[in-house]
């Protein structure tokens, strides 16, 4: 897959004009790392970040950078400038995230002195901050949101009343600091938290191209009489409930043994899902890969299954779901955060923590040429209007545009 984008005709036809590309400056919680001279993100959307570059003139991210060694995956490339904000390991370390803060207010201060627009992913303690910092300093600012914090902060962390009230209290913050900016969410769930705005822009996280898609309708056609094998992506997590995979695996190939599960992702559950997996003799039958990249055998992966099963606690609209849909493989998914609303009818959807709906879905999936079929086809539709080159595009323009008055459909 290539990650550079061009400008496309999108632009032209759906989004306000404007004279100059901006110098943009972006900054997420997220953390970073140095190997030589490349630096390296640690989530996939660094890569959607570095995306934009095709549509302003210059992009400086901000985010946390470990000096430690890591192994991350997402390399920045040398056109896009990074400003290293002091690293804190966790949210549940309200001393060091303190520290870090009081030492990152100067550098992000002077990383705005040249910046037309200011885009800020949040709400975390850093991102409240920066942005009444970018409001003192007169810059065009937008915020952004990409899942519901608090509900995320809960199923994280059940026990730890201090954080559920913090994430209130930073959600309560960025609310009201969104009736003076424009915002950029992901999903239809979180476009209604944020409706008060005055401008808001709902979009999908698409790392797929418009030549993936038409990839993932040449395999659309897989065979399902032989052997069935079951994706899931994402972080191995809490929030993401991976041992619910392998419940599924043993309660579906109780009636139908043909079927295997593949994992791709890293996460500190990983361990705890080998071994249940084990505990359920299904070692077998199931492959956990770690990190793949997506252009490097990831949607080959997508590709060659027969079900994409998505089994998280807590989403706005996972970019997995898209990378499914554009493969051409048909999804079962939880109906938590903004996915049954953006998924539609592309994806059939279960209540969380339930082995048995999935199980279900999973063999109607298997044993119904017609379902497969329509969920294909609503997928690779809902894919064409979210790649990478439309998603960055339309991103672009809102933020560039004076009052975020660039599209605001999704």
């Amino acid at each position: 897959m290539n990650l550079e984008v061009k400008p496309c005709a999108y632009l032209e036809a759906n989004c306000q004009k404007y004279d100059e590309l901006v110098k943009l400056v972006a900054f997420t919680d997220y953390v970073y790392s140095q190997r030589g001279e490349i630096l390296y993100g640690e989530r996939a959307f660094a890569l959607f970040l570095v995306s934009l570059t095709a549509h302003v003139e210059h992009l400086t991210i901000v985010g946390r950078l470990n000096r430690e060694p890591r192994t991350f995956h997402y390399p920045l490339p040398a056109t896009v400038g990074f400003v290293g904000l002091p690293h804190y390991s966790s949210l549940t370390k309200p001393l060091s995230v303190a520290s870090s803060l009081v030492r990152s207010l100067q550098r992000f201060w002077r990383a705005i002195d040249d910046a037309d627009a200011v885009w800020l992913l949040g709400p975390y303690p850093h991102a409240v901050a920066f942005a009444l910092l970018a409001l003192i300093r007169r810059k065009h600012l937008v915020l952004g949101v990409r899942q519901d914090f608090p509900a995320y902060v809960r199923s994280r962390r059940p026990n730890r009343r201090w954080m559920h009230f913090s994430a209130d209290l930073l959600e309560l913050s960025w609310r009201l600091l969104a009736k003076r900016a424009p915002v950029v969410v992901v999903g239809p769930e979180l476009e209604r938290h944020y409706r008060h705005a005055p401008a808001v822009l709902q979009i999908a996280v698409s790392l797929v191209t418009t030549d993936d898609v038409a990839e993932g309708e040449r395999a659309a056609g897989r065979s399902y009489d032989g052997d069935l094998s079951m994706l899931s992506v994402g972080r191995i997590d809490s929030e993401k409930n991976p041992l619910l995979l392998a419940d599924v695996l043993a309660q579906l190939r109780k009636d139908d043994p043909r079927w295997r599960l593949v994992v791709c992702g890293e996460g500190p559950l990983a361990e705890a899902l080998q071994a249940r997996l084990v505990e359920l003799g299904l070692e077998q039958h199931a492959e956990i890969r770690g990190y793949v990249p997506i252009d490097g055998g990831l949607l080959d992966l997508y590709r060659s299954s027969h079900a994409f099963l998505h089994v998280s606690l807590t989403e706005g609209v996972p970019q997995v779901l898209i990378e499914a849909f554009a493969s051409g493989v048909p999804v079962v998914a939880t109906a938590v955060g903004g996915v049954a609303e953006a998924a539609g009818e592309a994806a059939l959807l279960i209540p969380p923590r339930d082995a048995p709906a999935a199980v279900q879905a999973l063999a109607q999936i298997a044993g119904g040429a017609e379902l497969r079929a329509g969920l294909i086809d609503r997928g690779l539709a809902l894919a064409r209007r979210h790649t990478l080159e439309s998603e960055t595009a339309r991103v672009a323009a809102f933020i560039s545009s004076p009052n975020g008055a660039g599209p605001t459909g999704a």
